[in-house]
């Protein structure tokens, strides 16, 4: 089954085609904690990543982000980005799940607050 899924799905980790690629032409430089692997061709002119699960471009860190578009040569592996005391830890795009910011107000929280900011309109 897993067989056949890679066959016919590219959301889910990687095809049979990228597979294929990636033993004849990659080189693993390393993995992120979420279990991603990141990849080069031996003369580095191409790089790209397998994710562990589903495929989705949030998911990468942006100190993975940057070495995989060359804004840097060095993968974080080699070379760590220094992070500053402010800054929160990277979190994959939440839209559409339902761990998704919801306002105060929203329909889509369990118990929407009354808003008492806001009067309608009532036409007379």
């Amino acid at each position: 089954m897993s067989f056949l899924l890679r066959l016919v799905t590219w959301w889910n980790s990687q095809t049979l085609g990228t597979q294929i690629f990636t033993a004849r032409n990659g080189t693993k430089v390393g993995e992120d904690d979420q279990g991603n692997i990141y990849y080069q061709t031996r003369d580095a002119k191409r790089r790209w990543v397998i994710y562990n699960g589903e495929s989705e471009a949030s998911r990468v860190s942006p100190d993975w982000h940057g070495w995989l578009h060359f804004t840097w040569n060095d993968p974080p592996t080699k070379t760590p980005l220094k992070h500053k005391a402010w800054e929160k830890p990277h979190q994959e795009n939440l839209t559409g799940t339902d761990a998704a910011y919801a306002p105060a107000g929203s329909l889509r929280r369990a118990a929407p607050v009354a808003r008492t900011d806001y009067e309608a309109w009532r036409p007379e």
